[in-house]
């Protein structure tokens, strides 16, 4: 299915039927916690205008630092937000896992602890979800979105990995590896996903795009992070590219011989 994009919405002031889950992995977090602790609420406070309900779930993924005992000191007294435990590291996927497993709302959004997406932009994105829309993604690779002091190597990576998407799967679709996303449930319901690691998000996004799934993008700036470390291990993420890719391709093929009726 192509990707949309749709026109900036309108942010409706009424509160709907629909109820909404955020789904945040945090590992060795401690240090941005006190941003996001200070940010988040207010967002959530303007998303309960919006819709019925809004759950926080934040998913300590093995921690070694005090990311746990944080989350449930500066939490614990707001009834919605939750804090599930991963006991040893398992990794971003088994994490997103966790959180879709332990939430039942009609619309869900994947992000990062860090801030390198404003939270307050999940207004705008989930506003994009419609009878037409079943998934939107940050695109700070789209031609109106933009990047801001992330480290070349990590664009590389990145743009490099969407780049072969899009060739394999859609065009219209500038960025395939975002963590921050609106899905509607149905679309986490259908869509399987293998990957315990950061490979997760190009796996979601790639299946629904195969099993027919629509996708709209929501252009953005991604910043560098400013709060403790990225876990990310560049080596292995491209080597779990490349070999979902290569799995991939048959099936990508197949899928536009379809489409020209070969």
């Amino acid at each position: 299915m192509q990707a949309v994009n749709p026109s900036s919405p309108v942010v409706p002031s009424h509160a709907s039927s629909e109820t909404l889950a955020i789904i945040i992995p945090c590992f060795n977090e401690a240090e941005a916690l006190p941003q996001l602790a200070q940010r988040l609420p207010e967002v959530v406070d303007k998303l309960a205008n919006r819709y019925a309900k809004v759950d926080v779930f934040f998913v300590d993924d093995g921690s070694t630092d005090d990311t746990l005992a944080e989350l449930r000191r500066r939490f614990a007294s707001d009834p919605r937000f939750h804090v599930l435990v991963h006991e040893k590291n398992r990794g971003l996927g088994a994490a997103l896992r966790t959180g879709f497993a332990a939430s039942h709302s009609d619309v869900v959004v994947t992000t990062d602890a860090d801030g390198t997406y404003e939270f307050g932009e999940i207004l705008g994105m989930t506003a994009l979800l419609s009878s037409d829309v079943d998934i939107v993604t940050a695109s700070p690779y789209h031609p109106e979105g933009g990047v801001d002091g992330v480290p070349a190597y990590r664009l590389i990576l990145s743009q490099g990995a969407s780049l072969v998407y899009r060739v394999m799967l859609d065009p219209h679709l500038h960025t395939y590896t975002a963590m921050f996303r609106a899905y509607r449930r149905h679309v986490l319901d259908a869509v399987p996903f293998e990957s315990p690691g950061y490979l997760a998000m190009a796996e979601i996004l790639s299946e629904a795009l195969l099993a027919g799934f629509r996708v709209a993008e929501f252009p953005t700036v991604l910043h560098v992070r400013k709060y403790g470390q990225s876990k990310a291990r560049v080596a292995r993420i491209l080597r779990d590219h490349l070999r979902f890719q290569a799995r991939l391709l048959p099936r990508a093929l197949f899928r536009h011989l379809d489409r020209l009726g070969l």
